[in-house]
């Protein structure tokens, strides 16, 4: 199996493994929904930590809006009232208003901080690191256990505003958004490879050759972008080593050259002619007259 290191410009994503004779649309199709798929995750546990904290998403018309302006415009939560925590809520403020503050209590916010962190190792930077190669089958196992412990702590549901809901539902609407520009369509993806495209219409093989036991940088491209920036030589850390190597080697001859005195050489000890007019008995002759 061809190992592939999938990267989004410099920065890793994550590991996975493929026949040589793959097909590269298929290829394509497949490192495109594990990389969207791992967004995905990202975001539902972004937003499930704020539910943890601050109860279900704000009608689109309360959001933002203070608690006199609310009673003034005479709005209601009606999501709100239905959706309602197991075991009771806690009324916890959010500043920026997007959600209505009727958080879980601590038992409940425990069970959605415990599945988002084991979501997060799942879909983590950190697998590259540890050689675990991640499947689109271990991405759903990530969404399936978010959505079981959203129906452990909203029996109910939740409103179909919420961005949970519509994330699940497969409805969000990330337009105008940070989130948007980091998400590739299927159609429009493409592989590079040592600064050449893998074009779909081949076979891995075709440019990595027979040998199942390859492993490659691959770097995903939304098209359009033009091609990615080539690998450094030399990896980053390797770079930080170099610079203190040099940096410390500096510091040596500077300290060398500081010391290269030569003064000592005039001393009487330092002369190799000494000896010899010392037998001559030529010793401390002044040639200038008295």
């Amino acid at each position: 199996m061809v190992v592939l290191h999938v990267k989004r410009g410099d920065e890793s994503q994550f590991l996975l493994q493929a026949p040589g004779s793959t097909e590269l649309e298929e290829l394509t199709i497949q490192v495109t929904r594990v990389y969207n798929g791992r967004l995905k995750v990202q975001r539902l546990c972004t937003e499930m930590e704020e539910l943890a904290e601050h109860g279900v998403f704000l009608p689109p018309n309360m959001q933002g809006l203070t608690d006199e302006q609310i009673q003034e415009l005479k709005l209601k939560d009606e999501w709100g009232e239905k959706c309602v925590p197991s075991g009771g809520s806690v009324f916890k403020k959010d500043d920026i208003g997007r959600r209505n503050g009727q958080a879980p209590n601590e038992k409940m916010k425990q069970v959605l901080k415990k599945t988002v962190d084991e979501a997060k190792a799942i879909v983590s930077k950190k697998q590259v690191e540890a050689g675990v190669f991640v499947t689109m089958e271990m991405v759903k196992d990530a969404l399936d256990q978010l959505r079981g412990a959203v129906m452990i702590v909203y029996p109910m549901g939740l409103p179909p505003y919420d961005p949970i809901r519509m994330e699940f539902e497969n409805k969000e609407d990330l337009s105008g958004t940070q989130a948007a520009l980091e998400v590739i369509p299927e159609a429009e993806a493409q592989l590079w490879w040592a600064a050449k495209e893998l074009r779909r219409t081949k076979k891995l093989s075709d440019y990595v050759g027979r040998n199942e036991k390859t492993k490659i940088i691959v770097k995903i491209q939304q098209r359009g972008q033009g091609a990615p920036a080539r690998e450094p030589i030399i990896s980053s850390e390797e770079h930080k080593q170099l610079m203190l190597f040099y940096h410390r080697r500096q510091e040596e001859l500077k300290k060398l050259e500081e010391n290269d005195d030569d003064s000592c050489l005039n001393s009487p000890w330092a002369d190799n002619t000494a000896l010899k007019r010392h037998f001559h008995g030529v010793k401390d002759i002044k040639w200038r007259p008295r």
